[in-house]
């Protein structure tokens, strides 16, 4: 849905020093070039598909359909890819494009620590050193993801400047990647940095969106009513959406981290408290204070803890094609334990935003409707968080 190169509406762009340009027109070069290959192509299903585990499944929620009472409900269980979350489905691909460009070492950004994993265990696989930059409070928070990752080879380095979290890992992984292009691809985990970045991974991550329409037609013959998926840069829910944007009769609804409301300033809801803004190398959307800094914020849910949002998500949002909600805290944890108990299926902290939303709409929706929930991962890495916010302490 780019409208021009690079551009999204009036949204992405390249905001970057120049000691990055090369490395951005390498890249785009090259992808241009590897998007079409064949052989880069057939490479890169043969790692989806036996590696990852794709496609992913289409899992009809029969017991949440009817405890809800409305309309009927899939889950399109990206937990269950190799490593846990959807990320595996971009890593893989532009771990391979960076080998086609000659780079023996990856950097990358995590919040949560799944784009982490994935990046480590990418890395492994293909003989290339890893480097990942995660926010010192999402060290704490996601502790044995930390230890993943440097069991899978990767050197982690806990971001101590601002608020040490999400925001502050990509800065400095940009940094890192600033000084060192010759051998470095920066494999980017979401929808949002410089052009071609956003366009890369939404690519990579489309296949989501692809298997949810073909599953779904083979299942029930037509398309879902809605499709959810939580949002913190995006790029679970640009995968979950993007082959569905010219299908108009498909609500497609974007699920942001409210934290503690978005009245507060505990809250990561870019698209309903932000303003438009420049940040990471992209325009967007960003949470602001009144001087026009980028503000901190807060969630629950260490993935979803970042001040902006992808460029095509912002399109989307101007466009009206896509609505964006925001969910607290409280209705995450509360969906987080309610899937659980009812399903037997632990979602992601991020993934249990979306579903959130869609305890909430599935009732007032008649029962020939379907939604259709992206669990974007798994939610081992977040019970003992999820405890603590109960009150009990326990420790991984």
């Amino acid at each position: 849905m780019r409208t021009a190169k690079g551009r999204f509406g009036i949204h992405g762009g390249q905001f970057i020093p120049e000691t990055l340009m090369n490395a951005v027109i390498e890249l785009e070069t090259a992808y241009e070039y590897y998007r079409n290959d064949g052989g880069f192509n057939r490479e890169l299903n043969t790692l989806l598909n036996a590696y990852a585990n794709r496609p992913s499944g289409l899992y009809y929620a029969e017991k949440l359909t009817r405890a809800l009472g409305g309309a009927k409900i899939y889950l399109k269980r990206e937990d269950l890819n190799h490593t846990g979350s959807h990320k595996i489905n971009n890593v893989l691909g532009q771990a391979l494009l960076a080998k086609k460009m000659g780079k023996t070492r990856l950097i990358a950004e995590t919040g949560a620590g799944q784009h982490g994993v994935a990046c480590a265990t990418a890395a492994a696989l293909m003989d290339m050193d890893c480097v990942v930059f995660m926010g010192e409070e999402d060290t704490r928070r996601q502790a044995l993801n930390v230890y993943r990752m440097r069991l899978l080879g990767a050197t982690v380095i806990p971001v101590t400047s601002g608020t040490a979290t999400l925001k502050d890992a990509v800065s400095e992984a940009m940094r890192e990647w600033t000084s060192r292009i010759d051998d470095t691809h920066y494999c980017l985990g979401s929808v949002m940095g410089p052009h071609p970045f956003p366009t890369i991974v939404r690519d990579f991550q489309a296949v989501i969106s692809r298997e949810i329409k073909s599953q779904l037609l083979e299942r029930e013959g037509r398309l879902p009513d809605v499709v959810i998926a939580c949002v913190g840069g995006g790029s679970n829910a640009i995968g979950s959406f993007y082959h569905f944007i010219d299908d108009k009769t498909v609500r497609l609804i974007g699920c942001e981290a409210a934290g503690r409301g978005i009245d507060s300033l505990e809250t990561a809801a870019t698209i309903n408290t932000g303003r438009e803004g420049i940040f990471h190398g992209m325009k967007s959307y960003f949470c602001q204070d009144e001087y026009g800094q980028i503000a901190p914020v807060y969630s629950i849910s260490a993935g979803l803890d970042y001040p902006g949002i992808g460029p095509e998500h912002a399109y989307l949002h101007d466009l009206g094609r896509a609505e964006y909600v925001p969910v607290t805290d409280e209705e995450a944890v509360n969906a987080f334990e309610f899937l659980s108990k009812t399903e037997g299926i632990i979602p992601a902290i991020e993934s249990a935003h979306a579903v959130a939303h869609a305890i909430k709409i599935a009732p007032e929706m008649s029962r020939d409707r379907m939604i259709v929930i992206t669990l974007s991962g798994r939610g081992d890495k977040d019970c003992a968080a999820i405890a603590r916010y109960r009150g009990e302490d326990i420790h991984e």
